[in-house]
């Protein structure tokens, strides 16, 4: 490997999760992909309570996806201000029946599935009681990566 060539990023995953972390979190990743002429996959993580609520029929599949979208549009007007290409994907972050799948491990896997350079997510809170599904990711995929992680 030659030691002089410049960094590159071709892909930065923005793991978002709906909260106001998540969205300075992707503000991040828009900004890393402007610096290198990359773009932003934004990948929204969806909670434990979230597909608990949906498997029980305590909380309807469309009022998640409306959300989605609506979260969505915000994200796509962050990046399209910095004219970064971006694109959208949704995945559970835990199942009932698989319990190695958790909301660390979904970012790993959806980052070299989409061949990601740079990993951009929020920082595990200090002071929140009860973490939000992408803060309790944090340290596994900063752990585990093999791309650069940037935590905000």
């Amino acid at each position: 490997m030659d030691d002089s060539a410049p960094f590159s990023v071709d892909t930065v995953l923005a793991p978002v999760d709906g909260t106001d972390e998540s969205v300075t979190a992707l503000e991040y990743a828009v900004a890393v992909a402007d610096r290198y002429d990359a773009s932003v996959h934004a990948l929204f993580v969806l909670g434990r309570g979230v597909i608990q609520g949906m498997n029980a029929g305590t909380l309807e599949e469309d009022d998640v996806a409306t959300d989605t979208r609506e979260f969505f549009a915000g994200v796509r007007e962050i990046a399209a201000a910095e004219d970064v290409p971006l694109v959208s994907s949704v995945d559970d972050g835990f199942s009932p029946s698989i319990k190695t799948r958790h909301p660390g491990n979904v970012v790993l896997d959806t980052a070299d599935l989409v061949d990601a350079d740079f990993i951009v997510l929020p920082r595990e809170s200090t002071t929140d009681a009860s973490p939000d599904v992408l803060e309790q990711a944090a340290e596994y995929v900063l752990a585990y990566a093999s791309q650069p992680v940037l935590s905000v």
